[in-house]
C-alpha cells in the first residue's frame, strides 16, 4: 500500500517561501469594549481557519469539496466537516469565528486572529517549506503585537495582551512526520526527540508571556497512532494503533504537563488549561454509541481499511475516495481530523471541563468573564 507521504505530501519538491501576502493588511478595530477578550490561535490543522490556502505551496490543504460540507456548505480550509474546537469556543465566548491570520483584507486583531497552519509543528524541520511553523507564527504574531502598540498605546495593549486567551493545539506533527516520510523515531531516541519538541514550545510560550499573555490553553496530543491515517501505513498490523507513536503521544503529554506545571511556578500571572484530548478520543473510539456515534474507528471520507488513505476530496496522487452518508455518525471526518460533531463535544469539554478533564485550574470558559457565571 502506497504511504501517506506519497499520497498527500508528494509536493514537497515545489514547495515555496512562506511570506505574509501584499494585501494582507493589519488592520486594528479599535470600537470593542475595555473588557473584550481576544482571541489569538496557535498550532496544526486541528485549530487551523484557512492559513494554507494563502501560503502559495498547494499543499496540506483542505480548500475543495467535501470539506465543509455539513456547516458551512463550502470549503474554506478547515479539516473537516464543518467547525473546528476553536469556531465552537468562539460561539460559546459570543466572539465571531477568528479568521486566518492570511486571509486578504483588513482585519479586526483587537478581536483576535489564527496563525495555525495545517502540518505545522514545533520542529522546523516537520513539513519544512511546506507549512506555517510555529516559529514563524510566533513571528506574525509578534507584528500583530507591535501594531496594536502602536494604535493603542502600550498601556492599552498591555492590557488587551493580558485579557487575551492564547490557545495552542501543536506538536502531532512533529512526531507523525517521521511515520509518514517512511522514516521513524527509534525507541532510544524518543525521550530526546520530545525533549527537543517541549523544548522549542517553551521558547514560543515564554515569548507570548513576555509581550504579555497571561491565559493559556493546550490541546494535549490524541492516541495518535490510533487515527486511521497511521493504522493504515503498516497492512500487517491488520488495524492494530502503531505503539511507537502511541508512546510518543504518551510521552510528550506527561512533558508538556510537567512544564506547565514548572512555568507556574516559575511565572505566578500564568494561568493554563491543559485539555486532555487523548483520552477524549480514545474514549469515542472505544465506545462510540456512548457519546451519540456509530463508528469511532473508520472514517468518513477515505478509501482503503479505516478509510485511513487521506485522499478525501480526490485531491493527491489517489482520485479515489468513499464519502459515508452522515458526518454526524462518525468521530473522524478524514483519516486524521474529526468531524464537527465531534469538535462540538471536545469544545464543550475544553470549555466546561474540570480536573482531570481539563488539567490546571481553570476552564476556558473562566478565561472569558463575560459569559462566566
Amino acid at each position: 500500500m502506497a504511504t501517506l507521504t506519497t499520497l498527500l505530501y508528494s509536493m514537497v519538491f515545489y514547495a515555496t517561501l512562506l511570506i505574509i501576502p501584499a494585501d494582507c493588511s493589519l488592520g486594528y478595530d479599535l470600537g470593542k469594549p475595555k473588557n473584550h477578550v481576544p482571541f489569538f490561535i496557535f498550532g496544526d490543522s486541528f485549530v487551523d481557519a484557512g492559513n494554507n490556502n494563502y501560503i502559495g505551496t498547494g499543499a496540506i490543504q483542505a480548500n475543495f469539496w467535501p470539506y465543509g460540507q455539513t456547516l458551512f456548505h463550502y470549503p474554506n480550509g478547515r479539516f473537516s466537516d464543518g467547525r473546528l474546537s476553536p469556531d465552537v469556543i468562539a460561539e460559546f465566548a459570543n466572539v465571531p469565528y477568528i479568521p486566518p491570520f492570511l486571509h486578504p483584507g483588513v482585519h479586526q486583531f483587537s478581536e483576535g486572529a489564527n496563525f495555525a497552519s495545517s502540518g505545522a509543528g514545533v520542529l522546523v524541520e516537520t513539513f519544512k517549506g511546506l507549512v506555517i511553523n510555529l516559529k514563524t507564527q510566533l513571528s506574525y504574531f509578534k507584528k500583530v503585537a507591535t501594531g496594536l502598540r502602536q494604535e493603542l498605546g502600550d498601556g492599552e495593549a498591555k492590557k488587551l495582551f493580558s485579557r487575551a486567551v492564547y490557545l495552542i493545539s501543536v506538536g502531532s506533527n512533529d512526531y507523525m512526520y517521521p511515520f509518514l516520510s517512511n522514516s521513524t523515531i527509534p525507541e532510544s531516541s524518543q525521550t530526546q526527540y520530545v525533549g527537543r519538541v517541549i523544548g522549542n514550545l517553551t521558547s514560543v510560550i515564554q515569548e507570548i508571556y513576555k509581550i504579555g499573555g497571561r491565559k493559556f490553553g493546550f490541546i494535549r496530543l490524541g492516541p495518535l497512532g490510533c487515527v486511521p491515517a497511521l493504522r493504515a501505513l503498516k497492512p500487517e498490523n491488520k488495524g492494530r494503533c502503531l505503539e511507537e507513536a502511541l508512546t510518543l503521544s504518551k510521552l510528550h503529554n506527561k512533558a508538556l504537563s510537567n512544564l506547565l506545571r514548572e512555568l507556574e511556578s516559575q511565572f505566578p500571572e500564568l494561568k493554563y488549561s491543559n485539555y486532555d484530548f487523548y483520552s477524549f478520543l480514545r474514549q469515542r473510539m472505544k465506545y462510540p454509541s456512548k457519546y451519540g456515534f456509530k463508528e469511532g474507528e473508520s472514517a468518513c471520507c477515505g478509501i482503503g481499511p479505516l478509510r485511513g488513505v487521506m485522499s478525501c476530496g480526490g485531491r493527491g496522487r489517489v482520485k479515489n475516495y468513499q464519502l459515508c452518508d452522515k458526518p454526524s455518525e462518525y468521530v473522524f471526518w478524514d483519516a486524521i481530523h474529526l468531524t464537527d460533531k465531534a469538535y462540538q463535544q471536545m469544545a464543550e469539554q475544553m470549555w466546561n471541563g474540570t480536573n482531570p478533564v481539563v488539567e490546571g485550574n481553570y476552564n476556558l470558559k473562566s478565561f472569558f468573564p463575560s459569559v462566566a457565571p
